[in-house]
């Protein structure tokens, strides 16, 4: 059974109402503070449950120290400072 509950795509190998699968919905968000889950699974077997899910992935940006300064990126620097950057010695 696949269905579609608060724009999270559920699947389940039983039936499930919406209300027992916002109750899971709720479980996994308390564990995984303030992410957006994509997709959940929910296998039933007997008195166990097992619940499988996908986050969204978190924005994340990379921070560098190019010439004495931590940046995300350059857009903001003036030309002599990005040809400052061109003609470092970079080191792997």
């Amino acid at each position: 059974m696949q269905k579609i509950v608060d724009d999270v795509i559920v699947t389940s190998n039983e039936e499930i109402s919406e209300e027992g699968i916002r109750r899971y919905l709720h479980h996994v968000k308390q564990n995984n503070h303030g992410r957006l889950i994509q997709s959940m699974s929910l296998e039933f077997d007997g008195d166990e449950v097992g619940i499988g899910y996908c986050l969204a992935p978190e924005h994340f940006e990379k921070i560098r120290r190019i010439t004495g300064y931590l940046v995300g990126d350059m857009t903001r620097w003036n030309d002599a400072k990005a040809a400052e950057e061109s003609q470092r010695v970079k080191h792997a």
